[in-house]
C-alpha cells in the first residue's frame, strides 16, 4: 500500500504502453532502480509518419528501423480492385483473397478491419538467403528504390529474383525492417482478445522474438512452440537443426485468458469416444462391460497416435462414458484447511477411506456433491485413497504444449488436389491452432498466404465443428520459377496456385463431409488509386489549368472499383453484401443500410429522391453527374429532408 494518490504520469505511461508498446521502455530512476519511461522520439515517429533523427533510447535496433516505422505510418494512394470473374460465390461468401504487396494491403485494411481479426497466422520468409523477395528499403521514394534495387524489370513487372545474401551488410537489417513495418500494422487489426502466430526457423527467431516483444509487449507473450520436424538439416555447418518455431503473442493476454484457458481440442478424442460407443453397443448376454473394457484397453495400446493424456482415458463405465482416474489430493506442499479433511465412506464396506496427507483438493461440500453424483472412484475396499472420475466428453480440450512432434508433410494432400507447390504449411497443424484460438464467425488473417494453407485449414475446421469462420488472405503475386512443375502446369504466379487450392480444397470438403461450409472467396487486387493525381493536387493548379481537374476518376475504372474504394474509405468490410438495382433509370449499388452509391454521369432528381427515401447511412455520387453546384445544393437539401442522418459524399 502506497497510501498516496496515484501518479498521473505513471497512469499516462501505462495507457501509452497499451497503445504503443514499442514506445515505452525501461530507464533508471532517481533511486538507482528502473522504471517505465516513454521514448518520446519513437512516439513522435509513430505519430508523425516520417523519419526523424536523434539519439535513440535503449531498445532493439538496427539500420533502417526508424525508416520502417515511418513507412508503416505513411499512407498510400492505392486501392483494392475487385475481380469478379475469378472470384467464387461473390454474392454470398465472406472470405477475401487479396493479390498484392502485403504492406500496401495492410495499410488499406486499417479502417475496415481495425480490431476485427481474431487470429493472424503467418509464415513469413525465413531469410535463408533465397526466400526474401519483399521490398526492404524504406529510405528512398518508390521510383528511386525501384531503380536502385531492380525491383521492377525493364517491362515494369515486379522482379522477384533478388536474394538477401548472408554476406550482405544489411542481411538481418533488411529482414527486420520488412517484418517490423508489417507487424506494426497487423497489431492494429487484432481484436483485444486476438492472437498472432508466426512460423520461423533458426535464421531470424531471436530477432523475431525481440520485435514481437517490442510491438505486442513482452507481457503478451503466450510462449513459443518448438516444432520437432524429425529430420535434421543435412547442410548444417554446426549443430543440425531439426526444429522450427511458432511464436505466439496476444493483443491483450489478460483479456484473452480472463474467461477461458488457451487450449486445443484433443486430437483423437472423437475417435476414442466413437470406438468406446461401438464396444458399449455390443454389451449383452455374451459380451459384458468387462469384455468391452478389455477390448478398449487393447485398442488403446495398439493405437500409435495417442498422446499420454489421451491414453489415460482408458475405461468405460456402466453408462458408456469414457473416463480416467485423477488424484484429489491437495495440490501443493502446504497443508489444506481443516474443512478439506472430511473422510469419504466406502460404498461397500461402509468404512472411512484414507485421506491424503495434506488433505483433499476440494472442501467438504464439494466432496459430498461429487460422491452424490457418482464422480468419485473407490477401490475394492476402504484401504485405497479414492480418486476423482474425469469424463472424456467433459474434457475434450487440453493445454497447448510447447513441444510439437510432426515430421510429415502435405505433399500427398497437395498431389490429391493436383496443386504443385513446394514446402507448404501443414494443414492439420494450422487447423488445430485455428480451432484452439477461434470460434464461430471469427476472422483469420494470413498476409503471407503462399499456397493458401490457412484458408484450407479454416474451411477444414469449419467442416469439423460447424463454425462459420472466414479467412482473409494476402499474397504478393510472386512469379513462378520457369523450371518448376507449377510453371509446366501453366501457373505463372503463386496467387493462381493459392486460389486454385482454395477452390479444390473446398470442393473436396463438400464432397467428403457434406458440411455447409463457405468455400467461396472474393478476389481483390492492390492497384493505384481510382482517382487521378489531380484529385490529390487540386490546390496546386491555377485558374487557367482548371480543365485538367475535370477527369477525377482514373481511366478504365468500373463502378465496382469506385464502390469498393468507398467501402475502404468508410471502413466497411470487404465482404459487405452489395446488390445492383435500377433506380430512376440509373444503376445504383446498395450495400445494406450502410451505403448506397450511384456513379451515373447524369442523375435525375427523381432518382435522388428515391435514393434518399432508402435512408442509407452513407450515399456517394459522381460530382460530374449532378451538372454543377446548384444541383449539388438541391441534392443535399433532399437528403436533409428525407434522410437527415445520411452522410453524403461526392467523387
Amino acid at each position: 500500500m502506497n497510501m498516496e494518490s496515484h501518479d498521473p504520469a505513471s497512469l499516462n505511461r501505462a495507457k501509452l504502453r497499451e497503445l504503443f508498446p514499442n514506445c515505452v521502455t525501461e530507464g533508471p530512476d532517481q533511486q538507482g532502480g528502473t522504471k517505465l519511461k516513454v521514448n518520446m522520439e519513437m512516439l513522435r515517429q509513430m505519430l508523425l509518419g516520417e523519419t526523424i533523427s536523434g539519439e535513440e533510447a535503449y531498445e532493439f535496433t538496427w539500420v533502417g528501423k526508424r525508416a520502417s516505422v515511418a513507412e508503416a505510418n505513411r499512407p498510400v494512394r492505392k486501392t483494392l480492385r475487385p475481380d469478379l470473374p475469378r472470384s467464387r460465390d461473390w454474392d454470398r461468401t465472406k472470405n477475401i483473397y487479396i493479390e498484392g504487396d502485403n504492406l500496401d494491403a495492410l495499410k488499406l485494411l486499417q479502417l475496415s478491419y481495425q480490431g476485427a481479426v481474431k487470429l493472424i497466422y503467418i509464415d513469413p520468409p525465413y531469410n535463408t538467403g533465397r526466400d526474401f523477395i519483399y521490398p526492404d528499403s524504406f529510405l528512398m521514394d518508390e521510383e528511386h528504390y525501384a531503380c536502385g534495387t531492380a525491383y521492377f524489370d525493364e517491362d515494369g513487372n515486379v522482379n522477384f529474383s533478388r536474394e538477401n545474401s548472408e554476406t550482405a551488410a544489411k542481411y538481418h537489417s533488411d529482414w527486420c525492417s520488412m517484418i517490423y513495418a508489417r507487424l506494426l500494422l497487423a497489431r492494429n487489426l487484432l481484436r483485444d482478445d486476438g492472437v498472432i502466430l508466426i512460423n520461423m526457423d533458426e535464421h531470424e527467431i531471436s530477432n523475431l522474438q525481440k520485435i514481437c516483444g517490442e510491438i505486442f509487449g513482452e507481457e503478451n507473450d503466450l510462449g513459443t512452440i518448438i516444432w520437432d520436424k524429425r529430420n535434421p538439416k543435412g547442410d548444417a555447418r554446426g549443430i543440425s537443426c531439426q526444429h522450427e518455431y511458432i511464436v505466439a503473442y496476444a493483443r491483450n493476454k489478460g483479456l484473452l485468458t480472463k474467461n477461458c484457458k488457451i487450449q486445443r481440442p484433443k486430437r483423437h478424442a472423437e475417435e476414442i469416444l466413437k470406438k468406446a460407443g461401438q464396444l458399449y453397443a455390443k454389451i449383452g448376454e455374451e459380451y459384458s462391460l468387462a469384455d468391452a473394457n478389455d477390448d478398449f484397453a487393447s485398442w488403446m495400446r495398439e493405437h500409435k497416435g495417442l498422446s499420454g493424456g489421451e491414453r489415460a482415458y482408458n475405461r468405460i463405465d456402466e453408462n458408456g462414458d469414457v473416463y480416467r482416474a485423477v488424484s484429489m489430493a491437495w495440490p501443493n506442499k502446504k497443508r489444506a484447511p481443516e474443512d478439506y479433511f472430511l473422510p469419504l465412506i466406502h460404498p461397500v464396506t461402509k468404512r472411512p477411506c484414507p485421506v491424503p496427507e495434506r488433505g483433499w483438493r476440494n472442501p467438504s461440500s464439494t466432496m459430498k456433491r461429487l460422491a452424490a453424483e457418482g464422480r468419485i472412484l473407490f477401490g475394492k475396499d476402504e484401504t485405497t485413497i479414492p480418486n476423482s472420475k474425469y469424463l472424456l466428453r467433459e474434457n475434450m480440450y487440453e493445454n497447448i504444449p510447447s513441444l510439437l512432434y510432426y515430421g510429415g508433410s502435405d505433399t500427398e494432400l497437395l498431389s490429391a488436389l493436383d496443386i504443385p507447390f513446394d514446402t507448404p504449411k501443414v494443414v492439420n497443424i494450422c487447423k488445430e491452432h485455428i480451432k484452439a484460438f477461434t470460434a464461430s464467425e471469427d476472422i483469420v488473417l494470413d498476409f503471407f498466404s503462399g499456397s493458401a494453407t490457412v484458408a484450407h485449414a479454416v474451411m477444414l475446421a469449419n467442416a469439423e465443428d460447424g463454425a462459420r469462420r472466414s479467412f482473409l488472405m494476402v499474397q504478393l503475386p510472386e512469379r513462378v520459377d520457369r523450371r518448376s512443375e507449377a510453371y509446366r502446369r501453366g501457373y505463372r504466379e503463386i496467387c493462381e496456385i493459392g486460389e486454385d487450392r482454395i477452390r479444390r480444397a473446398g470442393d473436396l470438403l463438400l464432397r467428403e463431409t457434406g458440411a455447409g461450409i463457405d468455400s467461396g472467396f472474393r478476389i481483390f487486387k492492390v492497384d493505384e488509386s481510382n482517382m487521378t493525381e489531380s484529385w490529390y493536387t487540386a490546390r496546386d493548379y491555377t485558374q487557367d489549368l482548371l480543365p485538367a481537374l475535370e477527369a477525377k476518376v482514373r481511366s478504365g475504372r468500373t463502378d465496382l472499383d469506385l464502390l469498393f474504394g468507398c467501402v475502404l474509405e468508410f471502413g466497411l468490410p470487404l465482404s459487405l453484401p452489395c446488390v445492383r438495382e435500377e433506380i430512376g433509370g440509373c444503376p445504383v449499388y446498395i450495400c445494406g443500410d450502410e451505403l448506397i452509391a450511384c456513379f451515373a454521369e447524369e442523375i435525375p432528381p427523381s432518382a435522388v429522391l428515391q435514393i434518399a427515401g432508402r435512408e442509407p447511412l452513407r450515399a456517394v455520387f459522381l460530382d460530374s453527374g449532378l451538372g454543377g453546384s446548384p444541383a449539388k445544393m438541391k441534392l443535399k437539401e433532399v437528403f436533409r429532408r428525407e434522410a437527415p442522418e445520411c452522410r453524403v459524399e461526392f467523387l
